[in-house]
């Protein structure tokens, strides 16, 4: 694979301290702030160099002059924005312009507040997706949605909501790819939730004001701790979308008992696998659209080469 470095001029994914704040608060508590409706929290909005985009038609022509109807959505994760997407070092070069120089796929970039219901914002992406594809100023002929971590299970919420509203956009999308993304839940949501319930059991006032600290998790953290669901019931993949799911390790072998135990550091490798109680249960892909890139962490899948290079191999196979 080339080197990152030799991408042509894409779209700049937004950066900077005060994005990166913004995005860890909204993780945080992003719910409280869009209670509040202080101005702090983060609207669903598709950026451009780091500034949104309207969706209407002029704007869309002025943002994409050169498409040719073949888009690319690419979600972040938890309390992070879509800078998350920029190699180190690199901010211009994110998968995104790698995929549209190698494919030909324009790159949208989504930012939203992580710390909302994963729900409510998949509902928020299905509408807004509704709104791209009427606006966008030449035919959308497909449509690949991208999810890392949090992001993955916004675009499999955005998706269910889509099929029961009987929305055009879905139509398009014929491919979707997750990366270290937690289809079974996290542990360490889990583990926060546990410990948070102990402390409130004992009759001390300071341990009751610890809990309370315990306890200060969005409801997007909270959603993590299990497999995505609407009305009480599971949400199964999609079927007539193609999934591919990428799976990071901490060790550079994959049968290494820190990978085995830990698997990027955040995400279990079952729970990224879409993989529950073994081989016949859970979410079921075929085992040539799970992927493993040993020795990279969660942040790294994000902007990896290794992880890049995972994903042009699919395109290119999915290729006439």
């Amino acid at each position: 694979m080339s080197s990152p470095a030799d991408a042509g001029p894409p779209p700049r994914a937004g950066g900077g301290r005060l994005e990166f704040a913004i995005g860890v608060l909204n993780g945080v508590v992003g719910d409280y702030l869009h209670r509040r409706d202080n101005g702090l929290a983060t609207p669903m909005e598709l950026f451009l160099d780091g500034r949104p985009l309207r969706l209407d038609r002029e704007s869309l022509k002025r943002a994409y002059p050169h498409s040719r109807g073949r888009l690319a959505l690419w979600v972040h994760g938890l309390a992070v924005t879509e800078a998350v997407w920029s190699f180190p070092g690199e901010p211009t070069v994110t998968y995104g312009s790698l995929l549209e120089r190698d494919h030909g796929f324009t790159p949208l970039y989504l930012r939203y507040n992580t710390g909302l219901h994963i729900s409510g914002n998949g509902e928020s992406l299905a509408r807004l997706l509704e709104e791209l594809v009427a606006a966008f100023p030449v035919p959308v002929e497909e449509l690949v949605l991208v999810g890392y971590s949090m992001g993955g299970l916004v675009v499999r919420s955005a998706c269910h909501v889509a099929a029961e509203a009987g929305h055009a956009w879905l139509s398009r999308v014929r491919r979707a790819v997750y990366i270290g993304v937690p289809h079974m839940g996290s542990p360490l949501e889990r583990m926060g939730r546990a410990v948070s319930r102990v402390l409130r059991g004992i009759p001390n006032a300071y341990t009751q004001l610890i809990a309370d600290v315990a306890d200060l998790r969005s409801s997007g953290v909270k959603d993590l701790g299990v497999p995505l669901q609407s009305r009480g019931h599971p949400i199964p993949l999609r079927p007539g979308i193609s999934h591919h799911l990428l799976v990071g390790t901490l060790a550079a072998e994959e049968r290494h008992l820190l990978s085995v135990l830990f698997g990027d550091g955040v995400v279990p490798m079952a729970s990224a696998a879409g993989r529950a109680g073994g081989a016949g249960h859970g979410l079921l892909v075929p085992p040539g659209n799970v992927q493993v890139v040993t020795g990279t962490h969660h942040v790294a899948l994000a902007h990896d080469a290794q992880v890049y290079a995972r994903l042009r191999a699919w395109f290119e196979e999915a290729s006439p």
